[in-house]
């Protein structure tokens, strides 16, 4: 299908003009105007025709041109409604796309997909990246991938391993249900208007299982929060934020076999594990 690339300078500015839109930055709009970052993140959700793709936040259609091209279903939720008129325009021609307009939090992801396995993919607005995300994960959906292109230094939070300044409750949450791994980084001279920061392309891939085995997820992630609430203090002190005394704190650790001295960016999702398996226990 010969269509003008919408991932493009003049051809953004055209759209935008026609329909007198300007990027709402209470929305985090950014317009992507880089064809080839568009293929490399339809190349890293490794699209075919028989895939279901859902697209959060499609904009102006720049990335749902792409994800059409691949002859996947796609599904693309959009927030603003300004935007609906638009991408009856952009995508014209294009039977295989549906835009449904919601909140990506609310619809109901599982009618939409057809109740069926779907990849996912987003440019997704920096305010509201992390709750997207959770809201994604967290309802154990048969997502096989999450391509997300979002704020370099959030990508580097969710794929930091243990040791790191980057490394916190985030990256044990993502790394919990998925493998995430940064694809590639996208400079800000890929957007009007230009974002002031690096964006980063991170996939995702859903594990089978989780990544460690806890009795009691909630308390998993309670504990999790917990010891990171403190960023700088030793474990001895952070984890008291479970409503605990010192000696109380002081027994679990020992019975956990972690030193409390160390701090919360030291330990890996086992040793995580091991403490939230370990309350269980004491607490029964």
């Amino acid at each position: 299908m010969d269509k003008p690339i919408i991932a493009s300078p003049n051809v953004t500015q055209h759209i935008l003009n026609r329909f007198k839109l300007r990027a709402d930055k209470k929305l985090g709009q950014n317009f992507l105007i880089d064809h080839s970052v568009v293929q490399r993140i339809v190349e890293a959700a490794e699209l075919s025709e028989k895939d279901t793709v859902l697209e959060v936040g499609p904009g102006i259609g720049t990335l749902t041109q792409g994800l059409a091209e691949s002859k996947a279903n796609v599904v693309a939720v959009e927030l603003d409604q300004r935007l609906l008129p638009v991408l009856a325009t952009t995508l014209e021609g294009y039977d295989n796309v549906r835009v449904v307009h919601g909140d990506i939090l609310k619809v109901d992801i599982m009618a939409e997909v057809g109740n069926q396995e779907f990849k996912c993919c987003a440019n997704l607005p920096y305010y509201i990246t992390t709750p997207i995300i959770f809201a994604l994960i967290e309802k154990r959906l048969p997502m096989e991938r999450l391509v997300a292109m979002v704020q370099k230094e959030v990508a580097e939070r969710m794929a930091a391993k243990p040791g790191g300044k980057e490394y916190g409750a985030l990256s044990v949450a993502i790394q919990y249900y998925t493998e995430p791994e940064i694809a590639f980084i996208v400079p800000p001279s890929s957007f009007i208007p230009a974002p002031s920061v690096d964006s980063a392309v991170i996939v995702c891939k859903r594990r089978t299982t989780p990544a460690v085995e806890v009795e009691d997820e909630k308390l998993f992630f309670r504990v999790v929060q917990a010891a990171f609430s403190l960023r700088r203090k030793m474990l001895s002190n952070s984890l008291k934020n479970m409503g605990i005394s010192s000696a109380q704190c002081a027994e679990w650790l020992s019975l956990a076999g972690i030193d409390g001295k160390r701090r919360a960016e030291t330990l890996s999702l086992e040793e995580f594990a091991a403490l939230a398996n370990t309350y269980k226990q004491i607490n029964k």
